[in-house]
């Protein structure tokens, strides 16, 4: 009874064996088999390869942050306009003005080969005060008609440039001012003359759409229109040619190139307004073995202007807007998740199964094939031989 349930169960096999005097080995089905073993290996290696790679995996999400600050990282290389003349504004549409930005940024002053010749925080060009022992303990500096500070003093010329703000005076005859000639301000102007600057650092802003902006002469607030005062370089003219060695939103990522890095600009010489309108979309990258990273990509489109042209009887006219780099970045709804993702074990064990029992079987037909082409083609010979 044993015995037939036995030799039942084994109906259940569906690789019938064949005894070995029944199988006919030949030469070209040795060659099928070592070029399947091959190719097998060679399968095997790239399917091994592909489960040890590490896959990044985008999806696309609505942005639902709120009351978010974005950090933005430059560094952006003036060489032929020296570091006193150039400040950094910023500004969005949720009102937040952060004029003259220096709490964050470093100057460097090169020279005309580009050679670094001084690195510096931003710092108002002769914004010490005056020596008591050259000016006596009482001293109390002229402010020349300009709106007094709450000090009533004009000490320095810094001091002086302040209250030319207030009044919204153009501050331009800096050889006039006693404080000026005093700590050697023109002096100072000659030097860096025919320098240029490096500009980079660090700001922070609202993630809301707004632009920041590196021009000439100092900014200030009138009325609801923000303005710098420029009057003492329309004559002589500006070169805003520039570099862009590094400009992100947010942390570096790995690999992943910023499309205004290494951007250059040549022959600017005017007054010209380079813009550059940033479209900014929020990015987070899920690693495997580090946590999340939130950042941001942007896209960009350049937009460039020269404000000094001449009129019909060939006089320059004042410029049409303010010269100089400006960034308007606008922020995106949507926010893209980037994640890092390795094949499971069980995706691997099927693929190579797949590769072993695809390839045994395609080239066990190949060699079936063959080896009735042979005897087909053996009998007709010998059929031909007959006759």
């Amino acid at each position: 009874m044993a015995q037939t349930k036995f030799s039942r169960f084994k109906q259940f096999d569906a690789y019938a064996k064949t005894l070995d005097d029944f199988r006919v080995k030949t030469s070209t089905g040795a060659a099928v088999t070592i070029a399947s073993a091959v190719i097998i290996l060679i399968l095997f290696f790239g399917e091994l390869f592909n489960y040890r790679a590490v896959h990044l995996e985008s999806s696309l999400v609505v942005d639902s942050g709120r009351k978010e600050k974005m950090d933005i990282d430059f560094d952006i290389t003036f060489r032929k306009i020296p570091c006193y003349i150039l400040t950094l504004d910023v500004m969005d549409v949720a009102g937040e003005h952060q004029a003259d930005v220096a709490h964050s940024i470093y100057k460097t002053q090169l020279a005309p080969d580009g050679t670094e010749l001084k690195h510096e925080k931003t710092e108002h060009l002769a914004d010490t005060g005056p020596d008591p022992k050259v000016v006596g303990e009482n001293y109390c500096g002229d402010c020349y008609g300009a709106q007094k500070p709450e000090s009533g003093c004009c000490n320095t010329c810094e001091d002086v440039r302040k209250a030319y703000e207030a009044s919204g005076w153009s501050f331009n005859h800096a050889e006039t001012i006693e404080q000026c000639t005093r700590e050697g301000y023109l002096d100072k102007i000659k030097e860096q003359a025919n320098q240029g600057c490096r500009i980079r650092g660090k700001v922070t802003v609202n993630k809301v759409a707004g632009n920041f902006h590196v021009a000439p002469g100092r900014s200030f607030q009138r009325g609801n229109a923000h303005v710098h005062d420029i009057q003492q370089y329309l004559e002589q003219g500006l070169d805003f040619s520039h570099q862009i060695e590094h400009l992100s939103f947010g942390d570096k990522i790995p690999n992943v190139h910023n499309p205004l890095d290494d951007t250059k600009v040549e022959n600017a010489e005017g007054l010209f307004m380079f813009q550059y309108y940033l479209k900014v979309v929020g990015t987070k990258y899920y690693y495997l073995d580090k946590r999340p990273v939130f950042t941001n990509q942007f896209s960009v489109t350049q937009y460039n202007r020269n404000l000094q042209y001449k009129n019909a009887w060939g006089q320059i006219q004042a410029p049409n807007g303010l010269p100089g780099v400006f960034f308007n970045f606008d922020i995106s709804p949507m926010l893209v998740i980037q994640k890092e993702e390795r094949k499971s074990f069980a995706s691997f064990l099927t693929g190579v199964c797949a590769i072993v029992g695809g390839i045994f079987t395609v080239a066990g037909l190949l060699d079936g094939a063959i080896w009735r082409a042979e005897r087909t083609l053996k009998k007709k010979m010998e059929l031909g031989k007959a006759f």
